[in-house]
């Protein structure tokens, strides 16, 4: 039958038809193994080279280094290459730790010295934020950079009668069996251990496998605790042998069945952590920091930063549980916490009950919208802000209406915060002081923190 297209269209058609195929051939380009010479590093650890004018990215190159490479991706403006062989080594190259390292999509850096892993992202953040602060104004907050995570995701599959847990690979969906992760707490280093014995040996245990979407691990004050989030119903049975393991192990078991979005758990059942000397409540699934000794240091320094006192009104955005709160009110004469979701509002209202702070107070609130006039009627002198990834754009005209005297911005993603960051400037504020703070050694990634003054 005739196409109904006219000639012009189908001829449109055909162009971008030829020209998708050629990208499609050219993205799967594989060329002869070359020599290149490293000069640069990328935030998430790839050497950069530069050859016949064109950028060459080599992951697990280094700078300063003679590889031999294999181009495996071809665009117009830039090559990404397989790396085959180091003629000349790099002087702060390492040999990683982790058996699992270069298979494993977790860590990225492993391969570079813990001291160059910092300056390479520091250097990196200096980039991003080379319109809005000077490179000085930037410190390095940092800790431990192994056995630091105290929270981590599995994922498990069967697939063709072979059982895998571990975690994603490099740049792909497949699941990397591991044996154990050096990033993880001592603790969940062995529960780690436990469990994948548990599922690998035990014939009874292995009935849940494959029900099991994935499985979270954690660790706290309250101790060691264990999630399976189930996409199916299992038998009565196997949950208490499940349930008599975890007891054995002297850990808490969580179970989130299929087709719900959270774990159904009694408030007793709550896990907890402390910062300066206030417990904070939280369910299972609620996000805080995984990095406890780095959340204790990131909160001590906004604390010295923001420098709250009995005369400030204090607004504490995308707060969580209270995070950041319970010690702002321990030194303010009243915090605000403002939280979209509100079942961490009303852990946040019953931490500040537990912890006799009856100057803070929760409200769940959409922070993508304007601010409603209750907050603009506080007087508010100062605000610190976490957001997610996305930013806090949305909300930060409303920020600037309340005229604050300072605002510290804590951030997981340098883009978003440069942007926001130009935004405040335009808007009379600049940076004060910042830091970098190696909240996840081993990979690209890192947090930031800026305090804005009027």
């Amino acid at each position: 039958m005739k196409s109904s297209l006219p000639s012009s269209s189908r001829a449109s058609k055909r162009g971008r038809l030829v020209k998708n195929l050629r990208r499609k051939k050219a993205s799967q380009l594989i060329g002869p193994v070359r020599s290149f010479q490293i000069d640069g590093l990328t935030h998430d650890g790839k050497g950069v080279a530069r050859a016949e004018g064109k950028v060459t990215f080599i992951a697990g190159a280094l700078p300063e280094e003679i590889v031999k490479a294999q181009v495996i991706k071809s665009n117009r403006r830039f090559d990404e290459a397989k790396l085959v062989e180091i003629d000349q080594q790099s002087t702060d190259r390492v040999t990683p730790q982790c058996a699992h390292y270069e298979p494993c999509g977790g860590c990225s850096f492993q391969h570079l010295s813990v001291e160059k892993q910092r300056a390479a992202k520091q250097l990196w953040l200096q980039g991003q934020l080379r319109k809005v602060c000077e490179p000085n104004d930037l410190i390095l907050l940092a800790d431990s950079p192994l056995a630091y995570r105290r929270r981590a995701r599995l994922s498990v599959r069967v697939i063709d009668g072979k059982l895998l847990l571990g975690f994603r690979g490099h740049a792909s969906k497949k699941i990397v069996s591991i044996d154990n992760c050096i990033v993880l707490t001592p603790k969940l280093q062995l529960v780690f251990t436990a469990l994948k014995t548990a599922l690998f040996q035990d014939e009874g245990f292995t009935q849940i496998a494959d029900k099991l979407g994935h499985i979270e691990l954690l660790e706290d004050d309250k101790g060691v605790s264990v999630l399976f989030r189930l996409t199916a119903t299992i038998e009565s049975l196997v949950h208490e042998s499940w349930e008599r393991w975890a007891q054995n192990q002297n850990l808490a078991l969580y179970w989130q069945q299929a087709g719900l979005d959270r774990a159904a758990v009694a408030r007793e059942s709550f896990r907890h952590y402390r910062v300066e000397g206030l417990m904070l409540s939280y369910h299972p699934q609620d996000f805080i920091q995984v990095n406890a000794q780095m959340n204790a240091k990131m909160i001590a320094q906004a604390m010295a930063w923001l420098a709250p006192n009995k005369d400030d009104v204090i607004l504490d955005l995308f707060c969580g549980v209270g995070n950041f709160s319970l010690p702002l009110a321990n030194r303010a004469k009243q915090v605000v916490g403002v939280e979209v979701q509100a079942s961490m509002v009303a852990a946040g209202t019953n931490n500040a009950k537990a912890n006799g702070l009856d100057n803070l107070s929760f409200i769940a609130a959409d922070l993508t919208q304007a601010t409603n006039k209750d907050i603009g009627s506080l007087g508010v002198t100062k605000v610190l802000l976490d957001p997610p990834r996305a930013g806090a754009i949305e909300f930060l005209p409303s920020i600037v209406k309340l005229k604050p005297k300072s605002i510290l911005y804590v951030s997981c993603d340098a883009a978003t915060l440069a942007r926001d960051a130009e935004y405040l400037l335009d808007k009379g504020y600049r940076v004060k002081c910042g830091a970098m703070m190696d909240m996840f050694p081993q990979t690209a990634h890192l947090e930031t923190m800026l305090l804005f003054s009027r």
